[in-house]
């Protein structure tokens, strides 16, 4: 049976060491007769943080007890054999979320509710670039328990997250972290223009386990909020049966993208993502930089543009002769969109993909000859 999903890419494990220097003791000096004894010198002493491990383990239970009815495990049959993932309950309509690659190619899809109930879903509509879907089932008002959605744009790494799935099967399965980094991009299931894939963007990474089987689950804060859906892992990592496990590194798309996409896909069965039409290497090495010539180390440097996309009819500049560092020179460095400055591609694309539909315009700042120049881009549709 195929469960879905993983990534996989080689893993380094760094372990730090913190060296603690701790002062050493001074004798004690009687104090002279008669003589106040000397007043003590207080240096400032850093705190240890303390964690109350009984008031987290009841927010953690009181969290399960509370979303556990929303949430589902889906099991699918296809022409590829069958398949595993999760999903949770979005309203009282019968509308399930879910990853596109937990029911792609799938001829059958059955959602299993954590009472027991079970029934056959349909899929109405399909998202490839951010990877989502949605299932509509006819059951039973007492199933339909909507779990509460977040804002994505208000999370911090290092907040502590909680994700619930139907890893390996193992339906009902609890695991926590923190949230490792914000802003990932990876490859969406879009195909792109002159081969490769688009990519999604806005994407949370976690070291929450994540497994196959966990693919369209929930990724929750504290408040019992879902913030992401669970879609992908990297990992060296395999079980005894060939399957990818997890290894601390687990992404999941942000919940403002769900939110702007779903209501979309039931209504249309799809989502149009705003297009510029260009390709730029996420971030430059301090060699690139100066091979290219570039005068700022940060933003989305153009490495080609589409020919009659959007970029290319505002004037964006992508490089052309190849430079030393295997880098074609003499593109547009993109430093910022709309006033928003940025540090590398991913910032650009979770600002589009968050803020912009298709026919919107956008001022992109751009650094050209040395020069700073605003170019106003009419965005078009992700073909």
């Amino acid at each position: 049976m195929k469960i879905h999903r993983i990534w996989i890419v080689l893993s380094v494990l760094v372990l730090a060491a913190l060296a603690c220097q701790v002062p050493g003791s001074t004798p004690a000096v009687p104090a002279a007769p008669d003589l106040p004894p000397p007043t003590p010198v207080v240096k400032d002493v850093q705190v240890p943080v303390t964690i109350d491990t009984a008031e987290q383990q009841e927010t953690l239970v009181s969290l399960y007890e509370r979303v556990m009815p929303g949430i589902v495990s889906l099991q699918t049959v296809g022409e590829q054999g069958g398949g595993l993932g999760s999903g949770f309950v979005y309203d009282t309509q019968g509308h399930i979320l879910t990853n596109y690659h937990v029911v792609e190619g799938a001829t059958q899809v059955e959602v299993d509710f954590t009472t027991g109930y079970k029934i056959y879903g349909t899929v109405i509509g399909t998202d490839l670039d951010s990877d989502l879907a949605v299932v509509k089932v006819n059951a039973p008002a007492s199933e339909l328990n909507p779990v509460p959605l977040g804002d994505s744009d208000l999370l911090k790494v290092g907040q502590t997250v909680v994700a619930i799935g139907n890893p390996f099967g193992l339906s009902g399965t609890m695991t926590t972290g923190i949230i490792s980094a914000l802003g990932r991009t990876l490859e969406s299931q879009n195909d792109a223009p002159g081969g490769g894939f688009f990519t999604a963007g806005d994407i949370i990474q976690t070291d929450a386990a994540i497994n196959p089987g966990n693919s369209g689950g929930p990724l929750f804060n504290l408040n019992g909020e879902v913030i992401g859906v669970n879609r992908a892992i990297r990992t060296t990592n395999f079980s005894g049966t060939g399957e990818p496990v997890n290894s601390g590194i687990g992404f999941a798309i942000a919940i403002n993208i769900v939110k702007r996409v779903t209501p979309v896909l039931i209504a249309e069965g799809k989502y149009d993502y705003p297009y510029l039409g260009i390709s730029s290497i996420d971030e430059l090495s301090l060699p690139q930089i100066e091979a290219l010539g570039l005068q700022s180390f940060t933003g989305a440097y153009v490495t080609s543009v589409t020919p009659n996309g959007p970029a290319d009819q505002a004037g964006i500049r992508a490089g052309e002769e190849i430079s030393s560092s295997g880098l074609p020179a003499g593109g547009d460095l993109i430093i910022a969109i709309d006033g928003q400055n940025i540090q590398r591609f991913d910032d650009l694309l979770r600002y589009l993909i968050n803020n912009k539909s298709p026919n919107d315009s956008v001022v992109l700042t751009v650094l050209r000859d040395e020069e700073q120049v605003d170019v106003t881009v009419t965005l078009g549709k992700r073909p």
